[in-house]
């Protein structure tokens, strides 16, 4: 276990030194000891609430990251902060507050470990607009951080097939134009969603989760299991002991966040057929870094980039199927075997993605991911457009 200076680092002006007393006051006031107060406090944010059920899993998982954060020399402080989901606030006026919610989610967590002089910070997020917001406050912050995915939901079951939210809302079309009855429609939003986690298809929430993997700051395979299950905690726990590691070596989220890195997380989202959203987060992480990345190097990307993953709502398959094949790390495996990925980039491992991938093998038994010269088609059908300039 690494041993910390704390005269060195930023948790020294809330707790060291005798006009800090009242400070340290406050500490055991919540249960913790002197030797606690001595050691490096980290944030522990989660974006737990009960607004829909991917962020309902998500303080569980914290607990794990604080037992991880206690094992290996450090002091957590959990804190949480608001979504709001797209799957509930699309339709309606509650829309308009989407986009601005990744704003306050990153403006917040800043705030708090700003303001508690927190030493590092463990992120984890489970939907829409949370992913991006707390990876953009972990660049801007810089000190040194863990991104972890809260999960996406199970598939549920209906008429002996996987069915997802989305096949509830093409019902809906359906039941207006008279092709599905009231009572089928009863049946399918009932099981469609079967427990805690973030939509299962390739949304942004599982968009964004593989990007955090790609871009270095979630551990390999973090972004893959579902929520209900409990190998989340392992690497919840796991992600409490990389981030004191992190503290240790002194990596910074900057160290990890590069043009290189940005574009290996454009290359994920191309290759898996992801949001369009990662259009306007990855120019946001980028510009928390100092990093000149906008939408068109991000479509520069997307039209040179196989599509190699048949996940929905274009393809067959959800998150789930994509852990069960292999996750992320071996679609980043193929993709660097065939020159999309830059293997140099430093991830929060302390290694290489180049020695993350070292021992990952392709498993070609399975249907959900193709090898870079098998694709599902050249690219992923999105193209980036400009207007006509006017002088």
């Amino acid at each position: 276990m690494a041993k910390f200076n704390k005269k060195k680092l930023p948790s020294r002006h809330t707790s060291l030194g005798a006009d800090r007393a009242p400070h340290r006051s406050f500490y055991y006031a919540m249960g913790e000891t002197e030797k606690d107060v001595a050691k490096p406090f980290v944030g522990v944010v989660s974006t737990w609430n009960e607004a829909a059920p991917c962020n309902i899993a998500l303080m569980r998982q914290a607990q794990s990251v604080k037992k991880g954060v206690r094992a290996n020399g450090g002091t957590p402080r959990e804190f949480c902060t608001i979504t709001v989901t797209d799957g509930i606030a699309m339709g309606h006026e509650g829309m308009k507050a989407s986009l601005i919610s990744r704003e306050v989610i990153a403006d917040s967590a800043e705030l708090t470990v700003r303001g508690h002089c927190y030493d590092a910070l463990v992120g984890i997020a489970g939907c829409d607009k949370s992913l991006p917001a707390l990876m953009m406050s972990m660049v801007r912050l810089n000190v040194p951080s863990v991104f972890i995915y809260g999960g996406s939901i199970l598939p549920g079951r209906y008429k002996g097939k996987d069915v997802t939210v989305v096949d509830v809302f093409e019902a809906v079309g359906k039941h207006s134009s008279g092709q599905m009855s009231a009572a089928e429609l009863r049946k399918l939003e009932l099981v469609a969603c079967p427990s805690a986690g973030a939509c299962g298809g390739q949304f942004t929430a599982n968009t964004m989760a593989c990007v955090s993997e790609a871009i270095g700051l979630a551990l390999p395979y973090s972004a893959g299991t579902p929520a209900p299950y409990e190998e989340r905690d392992k690497y919840a726990k796991e992600s409490g002991k990389t981030v004191m590691n992190l503290l240790a070596k002194k990596i910074k989220p900057r160290d990890i966040v590069t043009k290189k890195s940005l574009e290996n997380a454009a290359t994920i989202v191309a290759a898996t057929g992801g949001s369009t959203n990662a259009g306007l987060h990855l120019p946001a992480i980028a510009n928390e870094a100092g990093i000149k990345f906008d939408l068109m190097d991000v479509a520069k990307i997307f039209k040179k980039t196989p599509y190699l993953a048949d996940l929905k709502p274009g393809g067959k398959y959800v998150a789930k199927d994509m852990w069960l094949a292999g996750g992320v790390p071996m679609l980043l495996k193929t993709l660097y075997d065939g020159g999309f990925i830059h293997g140099d980039c430093l991830t929060v491992t302390g290694k290489t993605m180049k020695e993350n991938l070292k021992n990952i093998k392709f498993n070609p038994k399975q249907k959900v991911l193709r090898k870079y010269d098998n694709p599902l088609s050249p690219d992923g059908g999105v193209v980036g457009l400009k207007g006509n300039k006017i002088t």
